[in-house]
């Protein structure tokens, strides 16, 4: 497969991990989590098969729809709940940008390090860790963590490819990706409880 496919793939990744961090409403930031997981699927199969892959890419989606399940059941407002500091969306895409010329010029040295790997698989991989990151750094919502916890550990995934092929780390990496959604789940439905009490109480 040519390079400029894991190229593309790579800076639609960026485009969507950069949107997902300024997104304030959870239909389209578990749209772009679901797009995220689309454009990884391009960058495993660089050293994954198709099968590997698609696993990988159908855990993404289950771990996303999990979520938005569990986001139907709320009666609150996601974007009204989060307390993310701070909250303005241009200091958002200024930190993006320097998390984007972070990974630009960090990129080739840790190619030196994955002497497999292909420079857009590596560029890929580590703005989904860099953005994952800072969506954690920014918000304490539990939706929102759990969205910077599965794109960062997507990016670990992309990285880790070049190194290992075994189906068992597929399956595991499938299963640490399900029970992130699973647990972000279950932090949203003891949220909605806690705001449901008061209700009750009166």
């Amino acid at each position: 497969m040519p390079d400029y496919v894991f190229w593309l793939a790579a800076v639609m990744l960026a485009v969507s991990s950069f949107l997902l961090l300024l997104s304030r409403d959870w239909r389209w930031s578990l749209g772009l989590l679901a797009g995220q997981y689309f454009a990884a699927f391009w960058l495993v199969l660089a050293h994954w098969s198709l099968t590997m892959s698609a696993a990988q890419l159908v855990a993404g989606w289950m771990a996303a729809a999990v979520l938005g399940m569990t986001q139907l059941g709320r009666k609150d407002d996601d974007t009204a709940a989060d307390t993310s500091w701070p909250q303005g969306r241009l200091f958002r895409a200024f930190a993006a940008g320097l998390v984007l010329i972070t990974v630009t010029s960090a990129a080739p040295a840790v190619g030196t390090w994955l002497p497999d790997a292909r420079p857009g698989v590596v560029w890929g991989g580590l703005v989904l860790i860099g953005m994952g990151l800072l969506h954690l750094g920014i918000s304490v919502h539990p939706l929102r963590v759990t969205l910077g916890l599965l794109t960062t550990l997507a990016g670990f995934e992309i990285l880790y490819i070049s190194i290992e092929n075994s189906i068992l780390v597929t399956g595991l990496l499938a299963i640490v990706t399900l029970g992130l959604a699973l647990a972000g789940s279950y932090l949203l439905s003891l949220e909605t409880t806690g705001l449901e009490t008061p209700e009750a109480a009166e």
